[in-house]
């Protein structure tokens, strides 16, 4: 599935390159629009099958991924393929686990590693990253 996000799409974050990544809320539904092509959700157990390329990333709710080797090549994907392909970040709520790979998004994406969390708040949602790890975990993700 070729193209990227539209800037109005819904939850639809702009990186500084220009980058379009779609974050949700897996219990909010599906909002109206194009399909992903492509999918990294944010889970402790897995997801369901979708009908689009999709990768799960092991993550319990409010706290950290199971593997941070696992998780900086999958958000790599993800920030790779936003390019050329609508991307989706999806976790239960949409904010704290999505958030915080968001800002990981953001700091691959040239956001120095301090302000990426506040880049994600103000643009994407303001409760985004929750925990005071999952904030160090961002500061720390270029490590």
């Amino acid at each position: 599935m070729a193209g990227t996000w539209a800037n109005d799409d819904v939850g639809v974050l702009r990186l500084p390159s220009g980058r379009l990544i779609r974050g949700r809320g897996l219990r909010r539904g599906l909002p109206p629009g194009p399909l992903p092509g492509f999918a990294v959700y944010l889970l402790g157990k897995r997801p369901p099958e979708v009908p689009w390329e999709s990768r799960w990333l092991r993550w319990p709710d409010f706290r950290l991924p199971d593997s941070p080797t696992d998780a900086q090549a999958v958000l790599g994907e993800a920030w790779a393929r936003a390019g050329s392909d609508r991307v989706e970040i999806a976790c239960g709520g949409g904010r704290g686990r999505t958030g915080t790979a968001l800002a990981c998004l953001a700091v691959l994406d040239g956001v120095p590693a301090g302000a990426a969390v506040e880049f994600v708040r103000r643009h994407y949602d303001r409760h985004a990253v929750e925990t005071p790890w999952q904030k160090r975990y961002v500061r720390r993700f270029a490590d």
